[in-house]
């Protein structure tokens, strides 16, 4: 067979060859051009930017502003050696936390310290010091730390409120995020009066719920509006992974404010209680075979500030358990469980009157009771 005159074989080949040349042609296509018009190394000229953006500035400066009032809490934890006796310290984890005040208060939350031997915190210039831990409240995530700052002492963050927050409002979160010093990240307010299952308290209530980014080593750093001003201390994330997914949550102000102060005066903060006994799980059962929401009163103890406003508690025998009171409001405000409960009388200070709606056989009354120190 004679290829050599096969027009098939021939066109083919052609192809392949004007193929094989077109790409030989593109690869030296760049050197080619390169000595013909030759080669530019000056850097290229910078476009200008133009003026920051005003909420890019604002953002910037509220940073600058609050940067020196945040701290990178480090903990330690003290074990001994079972073989030699010996004892010595190992890190137990990192988390963050605010300057309160003049006096070198510093706030962080109590899970950040709690169970913990030793914890050291850092300023934003350098400066390193050991803490000692002044008060704590468990049920409100909380605990307030001191250092002894002799001199150039840190501004406290400016206070602000949570009561008037209104969903969608701007807020900003700084901490040590997985022990990334002073990090700022921006969100909204997403919801408000949340509550979150404890490890220490059981249910913390009255939350904030934010988009800004909040992960491990975030809690107890300032959660501030657009302002500058503390609306909350970042406490905890709802995440399958561990890490944020757009749901963090920051204890409020309002609560802050109120619990700090005793826990610097006293190293402890006294809930204002009813003088009443209850019980969340037959609570549950009483009100679900009643139809009703709210929380049953066991118990009224003698001489408490509910026996003083005429509350009555269940009668428990034999036969059973018949209801006395039913709690379902305080202060016109719902309670349907004994979380929600501890939460709204929380709202208020050990002295001060409150009106608690109950359900009783004869109806629904209104009684004004006030609040004592509770266990």
């Amino acid at each position: 067979m004679n290829t050599s005159r096969d027009p098939f074989f021939s066109r083919v080949l052609w192809i392949t060859l004007a193929a094989a040349a077109l790409l030989l042609l593109w690869q030296a296509l760049p050197s080619i051009e390169r000595r013909i018009l030759g080669v530019d190394a000056t850097p290229r000229v910078v476009t200008p930017r133009g003026d920051l953006a005003a909420d890019e500035k604002t953002t910037m400066e509220l940073f600058e502003k609050a940067k020196a009032s945040v701290v990178f809490i480090t903990t330690r934890e003290r074990v001994m050696d079972p073989w030699t006796r010996d004892i010595f310290s190992i890190p137990q984890g990192t988390g963050s936390g605010f300057i309160w005040d003049e006096q070198g208060h510093v706030i962080t939350n109590y899970h950040v310290v709690a169970d913990v031997s030793e914890a050291r915190v850092r300023l934003s210039d350098g400066r390193d010091y050991s803490a000692r831990l002044v008060g704590a409240s468990p049920a409100h995530d909380l605990a307030v730390l001191r250092i002894g700052v002799a001199f150039n002492r840190p501004p406290p963050v400016p206070l602000g409120t949570s009561h008037d927050l209104k969903v969608g409002q701007k807020v900003f979160a700084i901490g040590n995020p997985f022990g990334l010093d002073w990090t700022l990240t921006a969100g909204i307010v997403s919801a408000l009066d949340r509550s979150l299952p404890s490890d220490q308290s059981g249910v913390i209530e009255h939350l904030i719920q934010t988009d800004a980014a909040i992960n491990p080593g975030n809690s107890g750093g300032p959660l501030l509006d657009s302002a500058g001003r503390l609306i909350g201390i970042n406490t905890a994330i709802f995440s399958p992974s561990g890490t944020f997914a757009g749901i963090g949550f920051a204890v409020p102000v309002d609560t802050v404010n109120r619990v700090v102060p005793e826990l610097v005066a006293s190293g402890k903060y006294v809930r204002p209680a009813l003088g009443i006994e209850v019980d969340e799980d037959l609570n549950r059962q009483v009100t679900q075979k009643l139809g009703v929401e709210g929380v049953l009163v066991l118990k009224v103890a003698p001489g408490s500030a509910a026996e003083a406003a005429g509350m009555q508690g269940a009668r428990i025998d034999a036969e059973g358990i018949t209801p006395g009171d039913i709690i379902v409001a305080v202060d016109d405000k719902p309670v349907d469980s004994v979380a929600k409960l501890l939460g709204r009388l929380d709202d208020f200070r050990v002295g001060e009157a409150v009106r608690v709606t109950v359900l009783r056989e004869s109806g629904e009354a209104e009684l004004t009771v006030t609040l004592q120190a509770g266990g």
